[in-house]
């Protein structure tokens, strides 16, 4: 199926049954994610920003994720990608080295809002399968094809088009225009900087957003901006041959904290450990990490932002030893000035394995070793962090997960938003779902 064709003509009734239900488990862990991420300084400063400069202008507008105020939808789409991202738990897929839903689902709330569609939660699963099909291959083209490792809103950008593309019904050649708007205009950011220096730039998925959602808009308006090299190049046609044959959402991996997932194999590590030797946070004296060469660049022993705990792996890393948890608590407000957990994240010696190194990106894997006070020392297997398509979170840990998360919301919303999430697929009127999660903070389910 050509990439136009997948784009407007897959249904629902296309997508075998372990699609639709990773769609579903990708629906409800951005949704606890964007509940979280409320709590962020980022966030707050990103949504504020879009409500003074990106109005609502001739239409109806879209509403903020969460927030409940109209702006535009390229503002609604860069602020509930910026939200997301701003809470670093949400899925991913190893060989972008990146992320797809954080703009995916924006987008989608973005369009249904602004054009007043009426959408069913078919269609509303059918629409995400497509951007996590879009955005994985285009994710892995570019990677295979520009030296320099890129934002995520570099390629989740024409994810963000194609469904424009989609709800909007654009032509086969405005969607073509789209794609390669959102191709060229897509931030082409450095991620390394952002590992180097945290700061709240992040993954560069609100721009991909917003990149991704004009690019449909304009294109529907007759701009021009084909050919979209990640999709038409010769050299990348095997990797969109199989659309509709290959479903790269199902692999897809979900993260049980909320830091980079470069951190967590060492996390899991020291976890697995701890519980396999009986041992606490204050019998530990000393913490060694062999990890590779990405994961150890990600140094900072003292953050003093959330972004700068989300960017480390010893302070994550010391949280679990002492803590027992990794969550809200421990990367914002008084969780940056834990004594015990700084100062143990500043002795956590991290090291380079040239023998991990050589499994990255594919696999991500640590070894720990613990040094105890009483002078006996143990040391992990290698560990890849748990999420993954060979590791999977069960049904009831993304659900847990997804508690924790939005507990916020209060008891009844998000119970209901569970409710109706696990059980779409039916063909039912997804307004419901949309009010649910557009609504402030506060309002009632």
């Amino acid at each position: 199926m050509n990439v136009q064709n997948f784009i407007h003509d897959l249904r629902y009734s296309d997508l075998p049954a372990p699609v639709a239900a990773l769609a579903r488990r990708c629906l409800l862990d951005l949704v606890g994610v964007a509940a979280s991420g409320r709590r962020t300084d980022l966030a707050r400063i990103v949504t504020n920003h879009a409500a003074r400069q990106f109005g609502a202008g001739e239409g109806r507008g879209a509403r903020m994720i969460f927030d409940g105020r109209r702006v535009s939808p390229v503002g609604a789409a860069y602020a509930g990608a910026s939200l997301i991202d701003s809470f670093d738990a949400h899925d991913g897929h190893v060989l972008t080295k990146g992320h797809a839903g954080v703009a995916i689902l924006p987008a989608l709330l973005a369009f249904w809002e602004a054009e007043d569609l009426a959408l069913d939660d078919r269609e509303v699963l059918t629409s995400i399968v497509i951007g996590y099909e879009i955005a994985t291959r285009a994710g892995i083209a570019l990677h295979a094809s520009a030296c320099d490792y890129h934002t995520s809103g570099a390629w989740n950008s024409l994810a963000c088009a194609a469904l424009g593309a989609r709800l909007m019904k654009l032509s086969s050649a405005q969607t073509r225009e789209a794609l390669g708007t959102a191709e060229y205009h897509g931030p082409r950011s450095q991620m390394m900087r952002c590992i180097d220096y945290p700061t709240m730039l992040k993954d560069g998925s609100g721009w991909g957003a917003l990149v991704g959602v004009s690019a449909a808009y304009l294109a529907a308006d007759g701009f021009t901006g084909a050919p979209a090299l990640t999709l038409e190049a010769p050299e990348q046609q095997a990797l969109w041959g199989d659309l509709g044959s290959r479903w790269y959402i199902l692999e897809q991996y979900f993260k049980p904290y909320p830091v980079c997932r470069w951190a967590q194999p060492a996390v899991q590590a020291a976890r697995d450990l701890m519980a396999a030797h009986g041992l606490t946070g204050t019998d530990i004296a000393d913490v060694e990490v062999r990890s590779f060469a990405e994961a150890v660049r990600l140094a900072s022993a003292r953050p003093a932002t959330t972004e700068e705990a989300q960017y480390s792996l010893p302070f994550p890393l010391a949280a679990m030893i002492l803590r027992g948890r990794i969550g809200a608590d421990e990367i914002t407000g008084a969780g940056l000035k834990d004594a015990e957990v700084l100062d143990l994240s500043s002795s956590i010696r991290l090291v380079e394995d040239p023998a991990i190194c050589a499994r990255f990106p594919a696999e991500r894997f640590a070894v720990v070793s613990l040094g105890t006070k009483d002078g006996r020392r143990f040391t992990s297997e290698w560990t890849q962090a748990h999420g993954g398509p060979a590791n999977p979170l069960s049904d009831a840990e993304i659900s847990a997960k997804y508690r924790g998360l939005a507990g916020e919301l209060g008891d009844n919303r998000r119970q209901a938003i569970e409710a109706l999430v696990t059980g779409m697929g039916t063909g039912t009127p997804a307004a419901d779902l949309a009010e649910l999660v557009l609504e402030p903070i506060g309002a009632a389910a």
